[in-house]
């Protein structure tokens, strides 16, 4: 007397189907979401890059074209260029790779 008819069973099954679906479409949207955010932080850390990587290469051609500065001046400050221009890509090889693996399991 108490059993479900065909129809009640249906009934619930497609409840099941509408719950699964909106977690689904909330899933989703959370992970539409995190690309977002991962696209805007490699827009920033390429802006960043730029940035740096400009001012550094208007204070190279500013020390070369400086007449007031020793020759050996220039040298200490060109080879602390260098070293700059490493770190900037250094860290921005860092950013990049921590934002690619943001969404990885440890």
């Amino acid at each position: 007397m108490g059993d479900l008819s065909e129809r009640q069973y249906r009934e619930r099954l497609n409840k099941i189907r509408g719950r699964l679906s909106k977690k689904s479409k909330d899933v989703k949207s959370e992970f539409a979401k995190i690309e977002k955010i991962k696209v805007n932080l490699l827009r920033k850390t390429e802006e960043i890059k730029r940035d740096a990587e400009h001012e550094i290469d208007k204070m190279q051609g500013d020390v070369t074209k400086s007449k007031d500065l020793a020759p050996e001046s220039k040298r200490r400050l060109q080879s602390e260029i260098v070293a700059i221009k490493s770190e900037i890509h250094e860290e921005y090889s860092q950013l990049k790779t921590r934002i690619a693996e943001a969404m990885i399991p440890a």
